[in-house]
This record gives structure tokens, C-alpha cells and sequence, in this order.
């Protein structure tokens, strides 16, 4: 991975998100991005963390100064443990960077520790409604998107009064409801999309590929896709406490 290259692209997106404001990764900055890409964290994993960041920045209200990447490092970080879990690569990649603390006050004091599920809830159900109002679900997701809304909406009228074996049914609704709409994107797309995300998937494995058995290797690369194929048409992660 060019080192140079990765933080230049960073640079280049936050500035967009800051809408043209120039927010330079130099210094400090510099070297934490720099420690993002030698610790192979993929662009669009970087990317998402920082779409985290400002998602919740704007729902404070006006912004009040431009956002520095050093703001977004928590949300990277999340989206990196989130990867990982999901390509089954948490053994071989350590979590870069030297201290959580680290970074600007305007992270989130929780933020290592994930979402509560009223929170995850929540953000589910604006990502699901932004994702079909921005058209990036067609019409065969149409049915799904109105029963998983309708059960995410019920799940959130009664989530902070569920405990013990009701709490953990519910976790595992979730987890069904994930993978149905999972399904109903892979079956979506043809097969030069297909191939083309395949090879992204590996793209984002290479740094890794060397000290991994086939067989993971293999989980790794399913995991891989199911990212891209989520960010494809900008679909949440519904199960809560798994990714």
C-alpha cells in the first residue's frame, strides 16, 4: 500500500465531507493515517468511519468548524473492529494506534464500546430510510425494506424495557433480518458487478494474505464481500453485537 497515496486520498474525501473547506493531514495527523495504512485498513473501511463521524456531527445541529481527521479516529476504529470481525481477521491485525484516549475531545467517551442496542436500533432504521430514499434500493427490495422497518420500528418502542431471554431473542431477529436483506442484495447483483466486487474483496485481504490458511482465507474473502456488497446499495448492518 502507498503510504503517500492512502493519506492523499483521506485527505482528499475529508475535504470533501468539510464541504471544499482544506483540512491538510500533516504532522501528527500524518502519522496517524499513515498508521492506519501500514496496519492495512482498507480505504472504504476508512471512508465509512468518517461517514460515521459526520452522521452523528450532523445531527447535533449546525456545524460549528470543519472536522479534522484526528475527530474521526474512534468511528475508523470501530468500522475496522467491525471488518475484521467480519473477515474473521482479529487475530492478524491489532487494532492500530497507541491510545483509544488519543485524539480529539469531540470523540464520543463510549465509542470503543459500540452502540447500545436502542442507539444501534435507531441508526439502523435512519441508514435503512436514507439508503431507500437516496435510491440506492430499487424496487425488489421494496417488500423486505417494509417488514424489516415495521419489525425494526416495533423493536424500538419496546427495547428499553427487554431483558434476559426476551433481549436476546430479539438479538437473534436481528441477526435474521440481516441476513434475509443480505440475501436479497447478493441476489440483486449480475455478474460483472459480482466479479468486480470479488476482486475488491481481495484487494482488501492482500496485505493479509500471506500468513492465512486457504480455509480462512476463504471465510475472510466471504466476509470481505459482504461488506462491499452492503455498501453497494448502503445497507446498515442490522444484527447487533456481531459486526
Amino acid at each position: 500500500m502507498d503510504i503517500a497515496e492512502y493519506c492523499r486520498d483521506i485527505e482528499t474525501y475529508l475535504c470533501r465531507k468539510n464541504d471544499g473547506h482544506l483540512i491538510r493531514v500533516t504532522g501528527p495527523s500524518f502519522d496517524l493515517v499513515a498508521g492506519w495504512a501500514t496496519s492495512g485498513v482498507p480505504m472504504k473501511v476508512a471512508l465509512e468511519g468518517i461517514d460515521r463521524y459526520f452522521e452523528r456531527y450532523y445531527r447535533k445541529g449546525p456545524r460549528r468548524r470543519p472536522v479534522k481527521i484526528d475527530f474521526c479516529k474512534a468511528d475508523i476504529l470501530d468500522v475496522f473492529d467491525e471488518w475484521r470481525r467480519a473477515t474473521g481477521l482479529t487475530a492478524l491485525t491489532p487494532t492500530p494506534g497507541d491510545d483509544a484516549s488519543s485524539g480529539s475531545s469531540d470523540a464520543p467517551a463510549d465509542a470503543r464500546k459500540g452502540p447500545s442496542l436502542p442507539a444501534h436500533l435507531e441508526r439502523v432504521v435512519l441508514r435503512l430510510t436514507a439508503a431507500r430514499a437516496g435510491g440506492a434500493l430499487g424496487e425488489p427490495f421494496d417488500d423486505v425494506i417494509d417488514r424489516v422497518a415495521g419489525e425494526l420500528d416495533a423493536a424500538r418502542a419496546e427495547v428499553r424495557g427487554v431483558r434476559g431471554a426476551a433481549r436476546q431473542r430479539l438479538i437473534e431477529r436481528l441477526a435474521a433480518l440481516d441476513q434475509e436483506l443480505l440475501q436479497r442484495a447478493h441476489a440483486s447483483v449480475d455478474e460483472s458487478v459480482r466479479t468486480e466486487i470479488a476482486r475488491q474483496a481481495e484487494e482488501e485481504l492482500a496485505p493479509f494474505r500471506l500468513g492465512m490458511a486457504p480455509d480462512a482465507f476463504a471465510r475472510a474473502r466471504a466476509g470481505a464481500v459482504d461488506r462491499l456488497v452492503r455498501d453497494r446499495f448502503r445497507l446498515p448492518t442490522i444484527a447487533f453485537g456481531v459486526l
